[in-house]
């Protein structure tokens, strides 16, 4: 692969998509909420982001990914030589504003379609509105419930999920850690999703769950939770995010718990793994795209690196303080170019009369090759449930750093899915 491709080269060869495309006509319920940008303006793109509140160390760096795909994209001509135009509203890290939020960009902004969220709460909040307003939503949250029984056929996602996250994993934690488990999770969607379907799989695997615990999000001392682990747990698995992932991981070691810890990269995401020291040392974690480059050394992800500021270990080049979100940043980035991408096939002219012919298309597209337009990897897309499915990586830490021990491929994170979106009327 030349590493010196000119920007026409980079949208030109990352634009590898298999299927064709199936053409329809759609009616939108109001003028203001379904017309998106000017047919001979640029193309609106909201970004309903989490820039303040418990996850916003992850949405910097998703809104930072989203901003470069924007920018890529316009440098080269933009879509049917229309430009596009990036809109953020901040969802505060919170499913009321978040609701807010999206009617903002949808109603005020006549955003073209949204990237959503990387909060549960906001996203499962946010759902039924995409329909209401009949406009595509892209969230990067993880509830399994968005791409399944609560979904619809204006919500499509490309990130890694629960229900993926537990098939790249239980298997592997039964046999390789303990065979008794205990589940703790953050008392909202997100944790409930992941006790569900961990505990679900872990039993299934020949494991057993001795307790599930939910813990409320905020909390400061874990002491009164950690008290309800049974005495024979041999493996505990958990999930939080922020401050609340690292009291709970401190918390844990000081309570004596030192091996067969086990969780998603999500725990740890955008936080300095070496400034948590023992707490942390040996513990087991499966990512989504590897926080240090040397395990995607290839020119695809050092340029999506250098276009959000990157070093080679994870930290922002100028302020070591910002650690990468690296698992979930580049859903933004690869959402943005997929629809970018698609726009230009069917040579979309407006929200109004075009969004079901975007969708369709969407869903007659059932794969994508690794490319700079798509540097997380190869990627299985099924249009059935609008999900997509790529490859995780099995970490440990080890001395402060997140190590690579093996990777899991895209065709090992399948699961049968319950819905078929396709059948749905718009």
């Amino acid at each position: 692969m030349n590493k010196n491709l000119t920007r026409k080269e980079f949208i030109t060869q990352s634009s590898t998509l298999t299927g064709g495309l199936l053409l329809s006509t759609i009616l939108g319920t109001t003028f203001r909420s379904c017309i998106g940008g000017q047919e001979n303006g640029p193309i609106i793109v909201g970004h309903q982001a989490d820039l303040t509140g418990g996850i916003s160390s992850w949405g910097y760096w998703i809104h930072k990914a989203a901003v470069a795909a924007v920018d890529e994209i316009n440098k080269v001509g933009g879509i049917n030589d229309r430009q596009l135009k990036l809109v953020v509203e901040d969802t505060e890290t919170n499913p009321t504003v978040g609701q807010r939020k999206f009617r903002k960009l949808v109603n005020d902004h006549r955003a073209d379609f949204v990237i959503g969220s990387v909060h549960s709460g906001v996203m499962m909040a946010t759902v039924p509105l995409a329909k209401e307003l009949k406009t595509l939503y892209m969230p990067i949250a993880m509830a399994c419930e968005a791409t399944s029984e609560k979904g619809n056929r204006y919500i499509y996602r490309m990130e890694s999920e629960v229900c993926t996250q537990a098939q790249a994993s239980t298997e592997w934690m039964v046999k390789q850690l303990a065979k008794k488990w205990t589940i703790v999770v953050a008392d909202y969607s997100w944790g409930w999703s992941h006790e569900e379907m961990f505990s679900h799989d872990i039993a299934k695997k020949g494991g057993e769950v001795l307790a599930k615990i939910r813990v409320p999000v905020g909390t400061k001392d874990f002491s009164p939770h950690l008290s309800k682990i049974p005495k024979d747990t041999e493996g505990i698995y958990f999930i939080f995010f922020g401050a609340d992932s690292t009291g709970f991981i401190q918390q844990l070691y000081e309570h004596g718990y030192r091996k067969q810890k086990f969780t998603m990269i999500c725990t740890l995401e955008a936080i300095d793994v070496a400034s948590l020291g023992a707490a942390v040392e040996g513990m087991y974690l499966v990512e989504y795209f590897p926080r240090q480059l040397q395990y995607a050394d290839n020119a695809f992800n050092k340029k999506l690196r250098s276009l959000v500021n990157v070093d080679n270990e994870g930290y922002e080049i100028g302020n070591r303080q910002r650690v990468l979100a690296g698992s979930h940043y580049w859903a933004s980035f690869q959402h943005i170019n997929l629809v970018a991408e698609i726009m230009k096939k069917i040579e979309y002219k407006n929200k109004k009369e075009d969004t079901n012919r975007l969708i369709e298309a969407l869903e007659d597209t059932t794969s994508i090759k690794q490319s700079y337009a798509y540097p997380q990897g190869d990627m299985i897309l099924r249009p059935q449930d609008h999900q997509g499915f790529h490859k995780h990586w099995m970490s440990k830490v080890v001395n402060g750093k997140l190590e690579v021990q093996f990777a899991i491929e895209p065709s090992q994170v399948l699961y049968n899915t319950t819905v078929d979106f396709t059948k749905e009327t718009f």
